[in-house]
């Protein structure tokens, strides 16, 4: 599979990733839907509900508070650091994450399209001013439930898209025209159900792009990949990379 993998890698000239919550938890950060991950703990706030419900916005920066400090230490893994290799030397041309985390960056990925926004900032929902979420997380360990923005008083928000927020449509839309002009599409890490990020390996396989699976379970596209790899991730793509004769 390994060979295979390289192999594809080798013939493809636009190779893509698309990478989902299994990637990082080699880092340490949950998956949410895992047993003890932050979803099993607290239902997902709806993002209307955020913006009308006082209730919801405490429930909400509660969870946030606590997934911060699970992000807060994570370092990206040999995975993240593979796709940053495969890219600097010209085999990827970009990896679509549904991930929040910022890893991708800090391994150095250049062209990083986060569907689900990011953690690494917080905005004001009112006039956009951005904050730091090390301040923001300093203002909820002393006590504040629901942060303001200084500027205007409006409602802070994780620039991160919540159940019932769209998504960005630039990101979304490059991301669709990366994935109908791939050639290969390597789906890490992802189950493939959270639309409409799933859709995106679909649309390459069904534009004649190759389709690799590397994930622990089944996914709803594994019909239609061309590898499917249950191995851990790390493992795999370093394994990759080496084939390859990268480093």
């Amino acid at each position: 599979m390994i060979d295979k993998i390289a192999g594809y890698l080798s013939q493809s000239n636009k190779a893509v990733a698309f990478t989902g919550a299994g990637i990082s938890t080699e880092s340490g950060i949950p998956d949410f839907r895992s047993p003890g991950g932050v979803w099993s703990r607290y239902q997902p706030v709806l993002f209307q509900d955020f913006l009308t419900n006082g209730d919801a916005r405490r429930q909400y920066w509660q969870m946030k508070k606590e997934a911060y400090r699970e992000l807060k230490g994570a370092k990206p893994n040999a995975g993240h650091r593979a796709l940053a290799a495969l890219e600097a030397a010209g085999k990827l041309v970009a990896v679509i994450t549904q991930n929040i985390d910022g890893l991708h960056q800090d391994a150095g990925s250049k062209r990083v399209l986060e569907l689900h926004g990011t953690s690494r900032y917080c905005i004001c929902l009112k006039c956009d001013a951005r904050y730091d979420p090390d301040l923001v997380q300093e203002r909820l360990e002393s006590g504040v439930e629901v942060p303001l923005c200084d500027k205007c008083g409006g409602l802070l928000k994780s620039a991160t898209i919540s159940f019932g927020q769209q998504l960005p449509q630039d990101v979304l839309s490059e991301a669709l025209d990366l994935c109908l002009q791939t050639d290969l599409i390597l789906a890490i890490g992802s189950s493939l159900v959270v639309e409409p990020a799933a859709s995106l390996p679909l649309q390459a396989k069904q534009n004649g792009g190759r389709l690799v699976i590397i994930n622990k379970t089944e996914t709803p596209l594994d019909d239609l990949a061309d590898v499917i790899v249950r191995e851990p991730i790390g493992e795999t793509l370093t394994r990759v990379v080496h084939d390859l004769g990268l480093h």
